[in-house]
């Protein structure tokens, strides 16, 4: 069985100081928890940039402020900046992409949240994979529902995506994929057999879902994007969810990979 990848995704665009004051939203902040979580376990860091106000934002130097300062403090460290289109404008979206992060994700389709629609043009998806090529990032694909896997391979046939792919399977957001057993077992069937892929777990089902890829040989997304709760009632830091989900699958056997373990796993080239 092949070492397990743990990506913590630090901040997202949702949560707030207000609702937790865990969420990393300066620059600053940002590294500091990315440099703990590389301590406890984690290979990869999914970034997102937040304003002066605390608003979700392209700025592309914000995010290079943030990407120099996790370069400083852990440069083994596998750098993933998103490109979600959350409180950004679509032309904007690929905006940091410049500065070469190994990893950045990539949403081949659209989605209905429960009080707003996650638009991904097909221009947009294009224009963004266009540009992954360009960089030499290798894309991680966001699949929020089952019409976005064969929307990917669509990309690769048309030489916009290179194989093998890295999937992100995402469950639990209102609106797109229940997380439930069912839907994670299609999800197993249908993906290439030659693809690596993570799970990712909205809020209560994280840590379940978590699991569920563990088990299967898949690897693993936590962080506060996601979830902010260690327990029921129990607000977490980034660095807690990495490390219960590393001491629990060292305890279940299997071992933990480290940032060059995991390039090798993906196919990258620092």
């Amino acid at each position: 069985m092949q070492k397990l990848i743990i990506t913590c995704a630090l901040t997202g665009g949702v949560p707030t100081k207000e609702m937790t004051p865990y969420v990393p939203i300066t620059p600053k902040e940002i590294a500091e928890s990315a440099y703990a979580c590389y301590n406890a376990g984690a290979s990869v860091v999914h970034l997102h940039a937040r304003d002066k106000k605390g608003k979700p934002t392209s700025n592309p130097k914000v995010f290079e402020d943030i990407v120099t300062r996790i370069r400083a403090k852990c440069p083994e460290l596998i750098i993933n900046i998103s490109t979600g289109g959350r409180g950004r404008k679509q032309e904007e979206r690929g905006s940091a992409l410049y500065l070469r992060p190994e990893l950045a994700s990539l949403t081949t389709g659209s989605v209905n949240f429960s009080n707003s629609a996650y638009v991904n043009p097909p221009q947009i998806i294009e224009m963004l994979a266009k540009q992954m090529l360009e960089y030499g990032i290798k894309p991680e694909i966001e699949i929020f529902d089952s019409s976005m896997l064969p929307n990917a391979l669509d990309l690769v046939k048309r030489g916009l995506l290179k194989e093998p792919l890295y999937l992100n399977f995402i469950f639990g957001m209102k609106g797109a994929t229940p997380a439930e057993v069912k839907y994670f077992q299609r999800y197993y069937e249908d993906k290439p057999v030659n693809c690596q892929w993570t799970v990712s777990g909205i809020g209560k089902s994280q840590l379940e879902m978590n699991l569920l890829s563990m088990y299967n040989n898949g690897h693993v997304r936590v962080g506060l994007e996601d979830n902010i709760y260690f327990d029921k009632g129990v607000l977490a830091t980034n660095e807690m969810l990495v490390e219960r989900i590393a001491r629990l699958s060292r305890e279940w056997g299997r071992e933990i990979a480290s940032p060059n373990e995991a390039r090798e796993i993906l196919g990258l080239k620092k």
